[in-house]
This record gives C-alpha cells, structure tokens and sequence, in this order.
C-alpha cells in the first residue's frame, strides 16, 4: 500500500506544557506530546487516561427513556411476563443479548432470547420475530443492536399486545418506532454525554439502571464486561471516553476470570494461556462469534456464550470453529472473485467508490469482502447479493473520515431499507435498481469525500531519534492500551536511518525485512521487521539513509529486547 504521512508538529507551548506533564507523570517527554496531540492536555486528564476507573461512567438515567425502560423492566418482572431479548447476529449483537441474558437470568426465569435469522427473518427486527413473541407468550421485548428503524414492526407487536425496549446505537431515521423506550445516544434529542457505545454498550447501561433501580451492588455486573470488551472490539467504536473505560476493565475480566463460554472461545482460538488484547478479540475470538451468524443464525454463539458447563461450552466452541472455518474458504474465494472484477471495470482508477453485485455470493460474507475491498482499494464500498425473494441486499464499509451512512441515505428513494453508521451499513433495493443506485453512490462519493481520505494516511504522533528509545519508554506505550480507533497505538518517525549491515530479506515468500539499523544521531543499534516491504530491500542495502514510520514494540522472542515494528519505508530524495 501506498501511505502518505502525516504529521502536525508541536506548537512551543505544547513543548512547554508536555514537559511539565512528563514530569508530573514521571513518563517520557515524547509521550507527553503523544497525550496532548490526543487532546488529554491535563495531569488530571492524563492520569484517567492511564487509570481507567469505573465509577466514572456516566449515570445511566441521564439517557432518554432510560427512567421508563427500567419502570417497564420492574413491571414486567413483577407480573412475571415473559421477556425475550432480541439481537442482531453479529458480534455485538450476540454478546449484547448473551449480556442481558446472563444478567436477567440470576433473578428471573421466565427469559427467552432470539437471534434472527438473516435469510429468513433479515435484518433487525422481523414479524417473524414478533410472531414468535406472540407464539410464546411473551410480553416484554427487549431488543439489542438493531430495531431503531423497525418502526413498522414494533408498531405491529403493540397491536399484539408486545411491548418493547429498544437499545441500539445506530442512526435513527426521522421517526423513532413506537417502543416503550428507545435508548439510543445518537436520537435528535439526545441528553446523553457520550454518543459512541456499542450495542453491548447500550445493554450494559440498562442494566446498570436497573441495578441502580433495585438496590443491586455494581460489583454484580463486572462478571459480564468481558462480553463489552469482546463487542467493543469487533465493533470498531472509538476507544476513548467510556468505551476506553469498559474496554480496559472488560479486558481485565477477560484475563483473569472470563466467564465459562468465553473461557471455552479463547481455548479453541489458541489464546488460553496469553495475555489478551483488544487486537487477539479482533482477529480471532470475533471473527469466530461471527462466523455462526454468517454460516447459520447465531444462535450458537449466544448458546455459548451464556453456557455454565465447561464440556457443553466446549462443543459448543468447537462447532463454532468449525463454521469459522468454512467461513474463511467462502471468503476467499468471494474476495479472490470480487478483486478480479474490480481489477477489470473499466475506467477503475477514475472511480472513487465500488459497488459490485453477483446474486450467487453468500449473504454472510458480503460485510467481510465489502471490508476487503475497502482495504485493498481504499476505496468506500458496497457488495450486494440476492435474497431469496429476490430482492439485493447489500454491505457497505468506508474508509477513514468519510460517512458511507450518508452516501446511502442520499439514495433512500431507491432502497426498501437500510441503517448503520459512519463506517459501516446495510441496505437492500430491488435488484432493476441497482445500476442507478451505482451511478448516485459514486456522484455522492464524487462529490463529498475530501482529497486526505483518498489515499491511506499514517497519522504520526511524534518524530524522534533513536537515542529516545528505551525499555521505559516501552513500558510507558504499553500504558496507553487498550488501543483502537481514535487511541492508536503511538506511531513514531524516525529520519535519516541506514542499514547497519545485516539487514535481510526473511520470509517464507522473502517478503518481508528483517532490519538493524542506525540513525545520524545516535550510536543506537536497533532492531526491525517491515512485514510486506521487500521491495525496498535493494535500496536499503545501498547505505543510503531513508525515513521509517513505526511502532515501537517489545520483542515477543527476546523478553525486554526493544523492537520496531515497521509500518513504511521511504528513500531519501
């Protein structure tokens, strides 16, 4: 990939006030300007940043509807309705009714769940889904990660007597549904003060309150926040603010005492005896949830993830294993596919967005190849494949900076439905309408998407001289983990450095470098890997000096050895 870089120097007053705070701190100075680039310009600030505390969060009746969803909730336990808890099949909406479950569940029996079905019921809530409400006898739906546009279908539940609590985070259309309460910190009429909570996020807050409401000790719901670090994660959320605080101590539970299903997850993933980080949920424990939503309903996930026997959360994890496993050759091969028809559009590079469609792909899959095909062409992009009445559904995923959500709202009048947020979104249309759903989604691109979200960006936090790398400084990094979106991991440039004489090309293919390398201020000797940059190998071995943009990590192999992990390369001019 083609990186630019990106770099806002320090103003002297930053300087001043970054080594006043490295002081205080007792961090690194180079740190400190990482801190304040953050917009974290206090000590105060700076020690919640590195301390994330849950007392902090915020109270969860400052949501809209928050005080009526809880008086519902009482109500409905007091008359002993049944309640199901209803959500989406991904991974945030699995561990969001997997959550509430778990919590509802050790002061109530009557509880049910249900997790749509996406060729049968599609997205979000279904009359399929109130059906079997009604079928069940239940009274109380509360519905997690999707349903802040199933307007018509609450309002079809009502008439059946259904009532329900709506917790979701995507954005809402013009008219709430006629829930009983509708959380969700995005709403025109928000009063929440943090709007980027996932849908387990959301979940969380409910039963906060309704802890709060009923005289319930805090200490009851830290079990269940390793379920908010796992959707955090795969959800792609900013970690900052409340997420960060969820996330840090969710990751905590995860790695002290992970709830039985959780604990069978991480087995079959390899990650038993590792320290777990947001980075392991993303790769491998998410894609995994996922995957029995995508090869089947998602079901099993839930089942597992609620599971209190070790055997059964066990074959439980390994069934879902298995469905992850055909998820990967599906994926490949529709993402092999799918590049080779972009690689073959005419006029490709004059477009500024893709949109491809092939009514024989698999409807689990298309999200993953939409996200490929964003990453490979860092372009925003739709796949789109059949239902089985006929009608395309569709996966959108964008690039930095720029709200796909919009671009398909901008073409509402062509769709049957869509929802989602900045960076990612679903929608479904009639198949006749596509090709001009692909002409006013690339006009809209075209014509909104601004000259720095075109190419890939690294966004460097500070340039420094090998003579500022240590193992403190090393120690100081890890103190800003978790790390994500708006939180990356510190990412350092370093110019004027040469080769020191033992850099090779490694790698099963040769594609990657393995560096040792010296810079024009410093004695320093250090160590390197720049994964997918053999290309540059030749010029390296020149001795001519070059720049590098990379993280600064601790050498898994070499316990206290400093290593860069080495993002990009580029020759001195």
């Amino acid at each position: 990939m083609n990186y630019e870089w990106s770099y806002n120097p320090p103003s002297d007053a930053q300087l001043k006030l970054a080594g006043e705070m490295a002081e205080e701190l007792r961090i690194s100075p180079v740190l400190a300007r990482v801190l304040i680039a953050r917009g974290i310009d206090s000590v105060a600030e700076a020690r919640k940043f590195f301390r994330p505390q849950l007392p902090d969060l915020h109270d969860p009746f400052l949501f809209q509807d928050m005080q009526k969803a809880v008086n519902r909730l009482n109500e409905a336990l007091g008359r002993k309705e049944r309640i199901l808890v209803y959500g989406d099949y991904d991974v945030d909406g699995c561990t969001a009714v997997a959550l509430v479950y778990r919590f509802l569940q050790q002061f109530y029996s009557n509880i049910d769940y249900y997790i749509p079905d996406r060729n049968e019921d599609g997205y979000g809530v279904s009359r399929k889904g109130v059906d079997y409400a009604q079928e069940t006898g239940v009274g109380l739906v509360i519905v997690l990660d999707c349903g802040i546009k199933a307007t018509e279908e609450v309002a079809y539940a009502k008439e059946k007597g259904i009532d329900f609590i709506i917790c979701d985070h995507h954005v809402p259309g013009d008219e709430l549904p006629p829930a009983v309460a509708v959380l969700n910190a995005k709403r025109f009429d928000n009063t929440y003060p943090y709007e980027h909570l996932c849908g387990c996020g959301v979940g969380f807050k409910l039963i906060q309150a309704f802890a709060i409401s009923n005289g319930i000790e805090f200490s009851q719901l830290i079990p269940l926040l390793d379920l908010c670090a796992i959707s955090i994660a795969a959800d792609i959320v900013p970690i900052m603010g409340e997420n960060r605080i969820l996330a840090y101590h969710g990751l905590r539970q995860l790695n002290s005492s992970p709830s039985v299903g959780v604990k069978a997850l991480m087995e079959i993933c390899g990650l038993g005896n590792k320290e777990i980080s947001l980075g392991d949920i993303i790769f491998k424990i998410g894609p995994r949830i996922n995957a029995s939503g995508r090869m089947q309903t998602g079901n099993e996930a839930v089942a597992l993830l609620i599971e209190k026997d070790p055997e059964k959360a066990k074959e439980l994890a390994e069934q879902i294993n298995e469905y992850n496993e055909q998820r990967k050759d599906l994926d490949k091969a529709m993402t092999e596919e799918a590049n080779r028809i972009v690689k073959t559009l005419e006029h490709r590079h004059e477009h500024k967005s893709i949109v491809l469609f092939n009514e024989e792909w698999h409807r689990g899959i298309i999200g993953i190849v939409a996200s490929r095909l964003t990453e490979v062409f860092y372009k925003p992009s739709v796949v789109l494949t059949c239902n089985d009445d006929g009608m395309a559904t569709g996966s959108a995923r964008s690039v930095p900076g720029f709200d796909v959500y919009k671009a398909i709202e901008s073409c509402a009048d062509l769709l049957v439905n869509f929802g989602g947020h900045t960076y990612a979104a679903g929608l479904s249309l009639p198949a006749q309408n596509i090709p001009e759903f692909r002409r006013r989604f690339e006009q809209y691109v075209r014509d909104n998407i601004q000259p720095e979200q075109v190419n890939a960006i690294l966004r460097i936090d500070a340039v420094i001289d090998f003579r500022d790398i240590n193992r403190r400084i090393v120690s100081d990094i890890k103190r800003f983990a978790p790390y994500g979106p708006d939180n990356h991991k510190p990412l350092f440039c370093t110019h004027q450095v040469y080769d020191y004489g033992t850099s090779k090309v490694v790698g099963r293919d040769q594609e990657h470098i393995k560096l040792e390398l010296v810079d024009s201020k410093s004695s320093n000797v250090m160590n390197g890997i720049a994964f997918g940059q053999s290309s540059q190998a030749r010029y390296i071995k020149t001795k001519r000096a070059f720049d590098i943009v990379y993280h600064i990590e601790e050498n898994s192999h070499k316990r206290g050895e400093v290593q860069l992990q080495i993002e990009d390369i580029k020759p001195r001019e």
